[in-house]
């Protein structure tokens, strides 16, 4: 296996800013993710990660800030999160942060509602080799943290 380096892919309007970094276990998507060709950005990436997981962390964090994604960048997404629940520990962490607009997160009060939220990705979650955990974050207009909420599955 090749040590992985850092990968940081400056966003444009249309492409997140991505930045992985195999060191820390760190993993930050932010920005509007609308591309033409969603392969060209999330391949790459998806590709990074299948040779991470080789080596993981004990806890990875995924960092979601993403105001808007499209269909296509969705189905990339859960195909990294659908190699990222395969890091081989059980002893092992994989946080999902997610970054939503305050009301939103208000509107998070159980656990079901949580569930249903996210239930796009729960049939990738449900067979996680990891310890799995959601972290919400209610932001304001000015995108700053107001409040925060984990949860484990």
């Amino acid at each position: 296996m090749k040590d992985l380096q850092k990968l940081i892919i400056e966003g444009t309007a249309k492409t997140p800013k991505i930045e992985l970094d195999a060191l820390t276990g760190d993993f930050v998507f932010s920005g509007r993710s609308i591309p033409e060709n969603a392969a060209k950005v999330y391949e790459p990436i998806l590709n990074w990660v299948t040779e991470y997981i080789l080596n993981a962390k004990p806890t990875t964090n995924l960092k979601l800030n993403l105001d808007y994604f499209n269909t296509s960048s969705s189905l990339w997404l859960a195909k990294i999160f659908r190699v990222l629940v395969r890091i081989n520990e059980p002893d092992y962490v994989l946080i999902f942060h997610l970054y939503l607009p305050l009301d939103e997160f208000e509107d998070m009060r159980e656990f079901e509602d949580i569930k249903e939220a996210f239930f796009p990705i729960a049939d990738v979650l449900q067979f996680a080799i990891p310890s799995i955990g959601i972290k919400l974050y209610g932001t304001d207009d000015s995108d700053e943290v107001v409040k925060d909420k984990l949860v484990f599955i």
